[in-house]
């Protein structure tokens, strides 16, 4: 970024209206929210700091592996002196009580943003478009869009710009719209006005913390990702720990549980973009039948889906998991067979466990 002092002397802009107006903006093309804030993140470099000291990110090398550069928002992309910060609502209407799920081991549970459309390229679009509308107001102007796509603090900052507050469980809440939401950023050199942080309001509740499946929050603010369900079926590439087998249930991908119990979540709305529909039935579908899909098919039903980035063998790994803690019966039994031949020892020793659990309770009755 380079523009700064051309672009002050030539235009010298009313920074508190343009705020305003990129606000407006923000509205127009879909975001629920967008706010302001600077690039100091000394406080939450501490805690992140404290947290890899403990290795708490697992195999996810990549929380510590581009040194400050998360912390530090002028290392990524120098110049940069504000942050946009924008959320996206992505929770889909349904008719189905999602909690009652859980309570179904046949069917399968998907963290309820992957049911839809991979939400990175429609936020970058409008990231993208966000920009575009600055530009034409002011010209040229440096700036970045970032969706997960990089070392970015998206929590920190959106907390910050007042957006909401990270709560106990490590996402972000806000009192009128909960926690089911999109982050994305827009670094800018612009000296634009920042927006008042957000305060704390999960007081002396911990019904997150409660419901853990795995025990993964293990303090208040503090998630050990290698016992977070989300953690275990989408980035740990090896064997699930044995132990965590069971508390997983039927999720296979992804957790939803610290959200879905989070009383401000009385307070979200749901999403009103179409991308964000199920597809593929995946709000409900069964395990028997997931398990069935071959490479080929994971691929073909999954495009255009976060899910995919898992691949094919994970996908079976974690289902043969769901399906060892189902219900013993003889379909589950025969899909269950039907993969202990796979070439992948992965999901052999995955499947074989399940078939385990299965013999061992019918032994028991």
């Amino acid at each position: 970024m380079s523009h700064s002092q051309n672009k002050q002397a030539a235009h010298n802009p009313d920074w508190s209206a343009l705020a305003a107006q990129i606000k407006q903006w923000g509205a127009g093309l879909g975001f629920q929210q967008t706010a302001i804030t600077d690039t100091d993140l000394d406080e939450y470099e501490a805690r992140l700091q404290q947290w890899l000291s403990r290795d708490y990110q697992g195999e996810m090398q990549w929380m510590a592996g581009h040194g400050t550069k998360r912390s530090q928002p002028t290392e990524l992309v120098p110049e940069t002196l504000r942050i946009i910060s924008v959320r996206l609502d992505y929770l889909p209407e349904e008719t189905i009580d999602i909690k009652t799920l859980l309570d179904h081991p046949d069917k399968a549970y998907i963290s309820r943003y992957a049911l839809g459309r991979d939400y990175h390229k429609l936020m970058r679009k409008r990231l993208q478009q966000l920009a575009d509308r600055i530009q034409q107001q002011i010209g040229p102007f440096g700036y970045r869009a970032f969706v997960d796509s990089a070392p970015v603090m998206e929590k920190a900052l959106a907390e910050k710009a007042g957006l909401g507050w990270i709560g106990k469980h490590s996402n972000l809440l806000q009192r009128d719209a909960g926690s089911w939401f999109f982050l994305g950023e827009l670094y800018t050199d612009l000296p634009l006005p920042v927006d008042e942080p957000s305060s704390n309001h999960c007081g002396t509740c911990q019904t997150c913390i409660d419901v853990c499946p795995t025990n993964a929050i293990v303090e208040p603010y503090v998630v050990d990702a290698r016992r977070c369900i989300s953690y275990l079926t989408i980035e740990l590439k090896g064997p699930i720990p044995v132990e965590l087998r069971k508390p997983m249930g039927n999720r296979i991908y992804g957790c939803d549980d610290c959200q879905l119990y989070c009383p401000w979540n009385r307070f979200a709305d749901y999403s009103h973009e179409p991308d964000f529909d199920p597809r593929q039935q995946l709000n409900a579908a069964r395990l028997v039948e997931l398990f069935r899909w071959d490479d080929v098919s994971f691929n073909r039903n999954l495009e255009g889906s976060a899910i995919r980035r898992i691949g094919h063998e994970r996908w079976l790994r974690n289902i043969a998991v769901a399906l060892g803690n189902a219900a013993t019966s003889p379909g589950v039994i025969a899909a269950l067979q039907a993969r202990t031949g796979h070439s992948s020892e992965l999901v052999r020793e995955h499947v074989l466990w399940a078939l385990q659990q299965h013999q061992a309770s019918t032994l028991e009755d």
